[in-house]
């Protein structure tokens, strides 16, 4: 009898188990289409910096990728995050996957897996995505797919996964570049003190399989990189910046010279009490304030805002002068970029004096 009983639970375990165990790998396997995003911003920086053992006179183009979506599953999510990616493309690197887990706390690396068949980037984050949770991340790559002929230049293309709210994308024109032709014509354009130039798109309720293209052409002579060319210029005289002038509040009451708008004294978008995924963009002194949050995100922006995504080296303090000048570098590339804020640098930079 004890053996028919324990049977029939085996038979009764097997029978239930064949129903629980498709379920558990449904969570497991990411539908991008349920994870739709608020925010995604994308930013396109050819010749803007270089990776190590990059070849000699070839110019890089940086491509950053700063999003946030929404577990729209149904249930909480433990598996793998999956973001398309050129793997394909000449020259291509990944260089960064971090994710911003916490309010007020900075972000983190994240070890992932490159598919470079099916152009997939994966990680699996530090933990489980609740349902109805958001979730922050940035993907970092690099590929050497500028031509160079006459001009040089280059196509970039995004197609989205999932629908996203709010979509930015961001050209940084290389430094010294002329004759800047980009299709189609961007909404907003500024340009630094140091010359550099910068492109802006927004794009509202962009859906899961929409598309967008660019064309981007110029001239330049050399192939130093803009935060080289940068970091030569003649610094202000405040010596723990060297190279960046003006605090993140400053720039946005004294503005850039907005190329389409004409007025300086108002950001490019401006939605009221609005702050910015990947929050501000710094170029030597330029502050790009892009209106995507309401008060209600502000919390939640100045996690990002105090976000450091750190390069493959640590900034601690060291002995040697030029291990010192090493890190200030990546500080400053940092804080161009808009990974920091300007409080954020200045206590950095603070620990290498």
């Amino acid at each position: 009898m004890l053996k028919k009983r324990l049977f029939a639970v085996f038979i009764i375990t097997a029978f239930f188990s064949s129903f629980i165990i498709p379920r558990v790998e449904a969570e497991s396997t990411f539908q991008a289409e349920k994870f739709p995003y608020s925010q995604m911003q994308i930013q396109v920086m050819p010749e803007f910096d270089y990776p190590e053992n990059w070849p000699k006179e070839t110019p890089s183009l940086l491509l950053g990728l700063y999003g946030t979506f929404t577990n729209k599953s149904g249930q909480d999510y433990d598996g793998k995050v999956e973001i398309p990616v050129p793997a394909k493309e000449k020259g291509f690197q990944a260089y960064l996957v971090a994710e911003f887990p916490d309010e007020n706390q900075p972000e983190v690396q994240r070890p992932f897996d490159l598919d470079e068949e099916n152009g997939v980037i994966s990680w699996t984050p530090s933990k489980a995505i609740k349902n109805g949770e958001t979730y922050r991340f940035v993907v970092e790559y690099y590929t050497s797919s500028v031509d160079v002929k006459d001009n040089r230049s280059f196509t970039y293309e995004y197609t989205s996964q999932a629908d996203i709210e709010t979509m930015d994308v961001i050209f940084y024109a290389p430094m010294d570049a002329k004759e800047i032709v980009i299709e189609p014509k961007a909404q907003n354009n500024t340009k630094s003190e140091y010359g550099e130039e910068l492109f802006y798109y927004q794009y509202k309720d962009f859906k899961a399989g929409e598309k967008v293209k660019y064309t981007f052409t110029y001239k330049k002579d050399g192939y130093e990189s803009t935060l080289t060319a940068i970091n030569k210029q003649q610094p202000p005289n405040d010596k723990d910046h060297e190279g960046v002038s003006g605090n993140a509040t400053d720039q946005i009451l004294n503005g850039g010279n907005s190329g389409n708008s004409g007025n300086g004294d108002r950001p490019l978008i401006g939605v009221g009490g609005a702050s910015v995924i990947g929050i501000a963009i710094i170029i030597a002194g330029v502050f790009i304030y892009l209106g995507l949050k309401g008060r209600s995100q502000a919390t939640a922006t100045k996690n990002t805002k105090a976000a450091n995504p750190q390069p493959k080296r640590k900034t601690v303090k060291k002995e040697s002068n030029s291990l010192h000048t090493d890190d200030k570098k990546d500080l400053r590339r940092k804080l161009l970029t808009g990974k920091i804020d300007q409080e954020t640098y200045e206590e950095e930079m603070k620990k290498l004096i």
